[in-house]
């Protein structure tokens, strides 16, 4: 059976980035601006931007504007899954002038370098990172995150998530060749592993996409459809292979993820087809056939039904917005 999480980050396209490296003495902030503001100059044809900020030394604050900032420490790691307007600072309650040109492409090698001086003797470094996904039209973890997950450090530093930060200290350090690429996928084995670590701390009760993976049915549920999305399932089969009857697992598994078996099948699909459109040649029956449907015409009309448009307009779209962010990309570089 495949591995459901795995599938969703594959098929939404996430990728990292790692831009700025912060080594700043008190007292200092930066701001960052909402997400949509500045994704197309980090991650160019990204639908949705994920921010954070893993501390490697010292101690800050950080926290949504206009919100309480949380505490951090050295080790500490702090996400904006929203991809929500945020504060980093050295005090709580400071704000900042977000400067939306500092994420301007450049041939600076990244991350790069920012020391803001305010001439104290309290000093902090923070590693500054962004990953990119597709929202759009199906994202079913994004929805059940929540805009901020504050993961505390292990005191020897020595699990998963120690050894992951050590290495992104190691290769902003370095500066070496390669670095840029090295640093861009350790933030998403960063990613996975935080998503990892906020499942498990999630209460029995709590409800959403990812409590029904933890979930004995729901999760087998999930799994089957994700293992096999070309199958023409139906509630009565997919119920006996998850243990329930249909009545059960369709109360149960929309109570966890937010619609019933069947409509979340139709969406993963659409999401798929969306994807091969993106990032691939495939002819349209072709494609109609990895994803469960029998004819280009009746992936048509569902991809049309469900995300508004045609798929060879989807696909004509995104293929618009690559050119265009590569133009933008050459002209900032």
């Amino acid at each position: 059976m495949s591995d459901t999480l795995s599938d969703v980050l594959r098929a939404v396209r996430l990728r990292g980035a790692v831009f700025f490296a912060v080594d700043a003495t008190a007292p200092w902030v930066t701001e960052t601006p909402a997400a949509p503001e500045v994704a197309p100059l980090i991650i160019p044809g990204a639908d949705h931007l994920i921010d954070y900020h893993v501390v490697t030394s010292g101690s800050c604050w950080g926290g949504i504007v206009g919100e309480p900032a949380v505490r951090l420490e050295a080790g500490d790691i702090i996400v904006f899954p929203q991809g929500s307007a945020h504060v980093m600072s050295s005090a709580p309650g400071m704000r900042g002038v977000p400067d939306v040109s500092v994420y301007r492409r450049s041939d600076e090698q990244r991350p790069m370098i920012v020391r803001p001086n305010g001439g104290g003797k309290e000093r902090a470094e923070v590693i500054c990172g962004f990953l990119g996904c597709d929202a759009r039209p199906f994202n079913p973890l994004i929805a059940t995150l929540p805009r901020v997950i504050h993961v505390r450090g292990q005191a020897d530093g020595d699990g998963v998530l120690g050894q992951l930060v050590k290495l992104a200290v190691s290769e902003t350090a370095a500066r070496r060749s390669g670095g840029e690429t090295v640093l861009a996928r350790l933030s998403e084995l960063l990613f996975v592993e935080i998503i990892r670590r906020h499942l498990s701390t999630l209460p029995p009760e709590h409800k959403g996409w990812l409590a029904g993976l933890r979930d004995e049915q729901v999760g087998r549920a999930l799994g089957k459809l994700h293992d096999r999305p070309e199958h023409p399932w139906s509630l009565e089969e997919l119920a006996r292979q998850s243990g329930l009857s249909r009545s059960a697992l369709a109360e149960r598994f929309a109570s966890f993820v937010g619609v019933p078996p069947m409509q979340y099948l139709a969406q993963w699909r659409m999401q798929l087809a969306a994807t091969l459109l993106a990032s691939t040649a495939m002819g349209l029956a072709e494609l109609a056939g990895r994803v469960g449907y029998g004819s280009e015409a009746a992936l048509s009309r569902a991809f049309k039904r469900w995300v508004g448009v045609a798929p060879a307009l989807w696909r004509q779209g995104k293929r618009g917005e690559a050119a265009d962010d590569g133009a933008a990309a050459a002209a900032d570089a």
